[in-house]
C-alpha cells in the first residue's frame, strides 16, 4: 500500500483536484481493477464547498473507496505508467538527457521503491549510492567512490536528499556514467528495474524439453521469487508457461544425454522440467539461483533486494535515533554548560567581593603586624633562653640515654647467655628422656624375658606333675640306684670344684688350648670304642624322660648286658 501511495502522491500533487480529481480516481479504479462507484465519486467531488474532498481532503476517499478494495491482481507497471503519465509532463526537466523517457520512467519507479516513507518524497544519499552502484555494476564499469563522496558532501550541505526529478536529472546527466553510450546505460537501468521492481532474480535463454512432443525448444526464462516464467523471446510478448515454485521444489543436476549437455531438472509437486543451459557456468548459476529462491520460500523470507532495503532502512533509523539521542545529550550538556557559566559568574562576583574584604583585612593586618612584631621580639628572647635550658637538659638526657642503652646491651648479652643455658638444659633433658626411654625399653624386655622364663618354669612344673606317676613306678629302681646316685653326686661336686678352678686358671687354659683340643679328640675316640661306659652329652628329645644318672650306675644290669652284647657284635664285624 505504501508503494501505491508514493506513485499516487506524485500524480496527486501534479493535478488540480477540482478539475482532474474525478479523472485520477477513475483511472486508479481502472488500473487497480477496483469496481467503479459513481455515486461515491460524485458525492466526494461535488462542485460546492460542502463536498468531503473540500473539507476532509482526498486521502480519506482514496483509502476507503479505492486502496482498501485493491486485491493485488493488477499490473504494477501499468499502474505506475498511469501515475507517471499524469505527473511527468509537469515535473520532468526540459533540458536534454542522455536517457530516454522510458528509462526516466523506470528511474522514477525505482525512486518510489527506494525513497523514504515520508512526504514530500526524497531519496537519501545512502540509497542514491546503492542505486548508482547497481547501475554501474550492470554497465560493467568501475565504481568511483571518491567522486560520489565529493557529490555526497556537496549534497549534505544543502538538503537531506533528492526528489524523483532530481534523481532523473542526475542519472540522465551522465555524471556517473561517463564513457558509456545511451544503449549501455539503458540496458543497465532496465536490468536494475527488472531486479528491484519486477522482482526478476535471473533471466536468460535456455533449452526446455517439452512434456508432450519431447522436443527441445529455446525459451527465455525469467526467475521470480515464486515462479519461473518462460517466453518465446526476451521481449516477453509470447508467454509459454510458468513453473510455480514452493518450498517442496528441488533442483538436480543431470548427466549429459541425447546429445544435450549442461542438463538439470526442476522437480515440483505435479511436474518435472528438464532444462539445458548454454554452458556449465550458466547451469551452475541457474541451479544456485533456483535453490536460493526455494530456500527463501521455505523460510518465508522476502526477496534479497527487499530484505536488503529493509535492513538499510532499519540501520538508518537506528543511526537517526542515535543521532537524535546524541543531539539530546548535547543539548543537555549545553544547558548544563550554561548553568555552569552562571554559577562561575556568581562565584566570580563572590570572589571579587571576597578580594575586597581581603584587601580591607590586609590593611588591618599590617596595622597589627607592627604591634605584634615587638611582642614577638620579647617572646623570641624568652624562647632563646628556654631553648638553651632545653639543650642542656637534652644533653643530660642524652648521657643518661647512652648509659641506659649500655645497660640494655648488657642485659641483652645476659639474656643470650641465659638462652644458651636454657638450650643446654633442654638438650640435657632430652638426652635424659632418651636414656629413660632406653631403660624403660630394657626393663620391658627383661620383664618379657622373665615372663617367658616363668612360662617355661610353669611348663616344666606341669611336665614334672605329669611324670609324677612315672616317678612312683620308678621309685623302686631309684632306691636301687641310690648308691650310684651318691657316687654321681660326689663326682658332680668334684666337677664343680674343677670348674671353679678352671675359671680361676682361665688365662693358663687359653695357652694350653691346643693341647686340650687334642686331649678332647683323644677322649672322643675313646668314647667311640667304649660307648657302653660313657655317653657324649647330646641334645635330648623334647618328650618327657626318666630321671637317670651318668655312669655305670645309670643302667640296670639287663641294659648293661644288652649293650655289652651289641658292642661285641660290632667289634667282631669290624675285625
Amino acid at each position: 500500500k505504501e508503494e501505491l501511495l508514493k506513485s499516487i502522491w506524485h500524480a496527486f500533487t501534479a493535478l488540480d483536484l477540482d478539475r482532474s480529481g474525478k479523472v485520477l480516481s477513475h483511472n486508479l479504479c481502472t488500473v487497480l481493477n477496483v469496481p467503479h462507484d459513481p455515486v461515491a465519486l460524485e458525492e466526494h467531488f461535488r462542485d460546492d464547498d460542502e463536498g468531503p474532498v473540500s473539507n476532509q481532503g482526498y486521502m480519506p476517499y482514496l483509502n476507503k473507496f479505492i486502496l482498501e478494495k485493491v486485491q493485488g491482481n493488477f499490473d504494477k507497471v501499468e499502474f505506475n505508467r498511469m501515475c507517471w503519465t499524469l505527473c511527468a509532463k509537469k515535473n520532468l526537466s526540459k533540458s536534454p538527457l542522455l536517457i530516454s523517457d522510458e528509462d526516466a520512467f523506470k528511474v522514477w519507479v525505482i525512486f518510489n521503491f527506494l525513497s523514504e516513507d515520508k512526504y514530500p518524497l526524497i531519496i537519501v544519499p545512502e540509497e542514491i549510492e546503492y542505486l548508482l552502484k547497481k547501475i554501474t555494476e550492470a554497465m560493467g564499469a568501475g565504481w568511483q567512490q571518491e567522486q560520489f563522496d565529493h557529490y555526497k558532501i556537496a549534497l549534505n550541505t544543502s538538503r537531506e536528499g533528492l526528489s524523483a526529478w532530481e534523481l532523473i536529472d542526475l542519472i540522465g546527466s551522465g555524471q556517473f556514467s561517463k564513457g558509456m553510450d545511451r544503449q549501455t546505460v539503458s540496458m543497465a537501468i532496465n536490468e536494475v528495474f527488472n531486479e528491484l521492481i519486477l522482482d526478476v532474480l535471473k533471466q536468460g535463454y535456455m533449452l526446455k524439453k517439452g512434456h508432450k512432443r519431447k522436443n527441445w525448444m529455446e525459451r527465455w526464462f525469467v526467475l521470480k521469487p515464486n515462479s519461473i516464467s518462460y517466453y518465446v523471446s526476451e521481449d516477453l510478448k509470447d508467454k509459454k508457461g510458468d513453473i510455480i515454485l514452493d518450498g517442496n521444489c528441488c533442483v538436480e543436476a543431470l548427466p549429459d544425454k541425447d546429445g544435450k549437455k549442461c542438463l538439470f531438472l526442476i522437480k515440483c509437486l505435479d511436474k518435472t522440467f528438464e532444462i539445458s543451459a548454454s554452458d556449465k557456468k550458466k547451469k551452475q548459476e541457474w541451479i544456485q539461483a533456483i535453490q536460493s529462491t526455494v530456500s527463501l520460500l521455505r523460510a518465508g523470507s522476502p526477496p534479497p533486494h527487499k530484505e536488503a532495503r529493509q535492513k538499510r532502512k532499519e540501520l538508518r533509523q537506528k543511526l537517526l535515533a542515535e543521532q537524535e539521542e546524541l543531539e539530546r545529550q548535547m543539548k543537555e550538556l549545553q544547558v548544563a554548560n550554561e548553568n555552569k557559566q552562571k554559577e562561575l559568574e556568581t562565584v566570580r562576583k563572590q570572589l571579587e567581593a571576597a578580594a575586597a574584604r581581603a584587601a580591607e583585612e590586609e590593611k588591618k593586618r599590617l596595622q597589627t603586624q607592627v604591634e605584634l612584631q615587638d611582642r614577638f621580639s620579647l617572646e623570641l628572647e624568652r624562647e632563646k633562653m628556654v631553648r638553651q635550658r632545653m639543650e642542656e637538659q637534652v644533653a643530660q638526657k642524652s648521657s643518661e640515654l647512652e648509659q641506659y642503652l649500655q645497660r640494655v646491651r648488657e642485659l641483652e648479652e645476659m639474656y643470650k647467655q641465659l638462652q644458651e643455658a636454657l638450650e643446654d638444659e633442654k638438650q640435657a633433658r632430652q638426652d635424659e628422656e632418651t636414656v629413660r626411654k632406653l631403660q624403660a625399653r630394657l626393663l620391658e624386655e627383661e620383664s618379657a624375658k622373665r615372663a617367658e622364663l616363668e612360662k617355661w618354669h610353669l611348663q616344666q612344673q606341669q611336665t614334672i606333675q605329669m611324670t609324677e606317676a612315672e616317678k612312683q613306678e620308678l621309685e623302686n629302681q631309684r632306691m636301687m640306684k641310690e648308691q650310684a646316685l651318691q657316687v654321681a653326686m660326689q663326682q658332680l661336686k668334684q666337677l664343680e670344684l674343677e670348674r671353679k678352678e678352671a675359671l680361676e686358671q682361665y688365662e693358663e687354659v687359653k695357652k694350653k688350648l691346643e693341647t686340650a683340643a687334642n686331649n678332647t679328640k683323644s677322649w672322643k675316640d675313646k668314647v667311640a670304642h667304649h660307648e657302653g661306659l660313657i655317653r657324649l652329652i647330646e641334645p635330648g628329645s623334647k618328650n618327657p624322660h626318666l630321671i637317670t644318672n651318668w655312669g655305670p650306675a645309670a643302667f640296670t644290669e639287663a641294659e648293661l648286658e644288652e649293650r655289652q652284647r651289641s658292642w661285641k657284635g660290632k667289634k667282631a664285624t669290624s675285625e
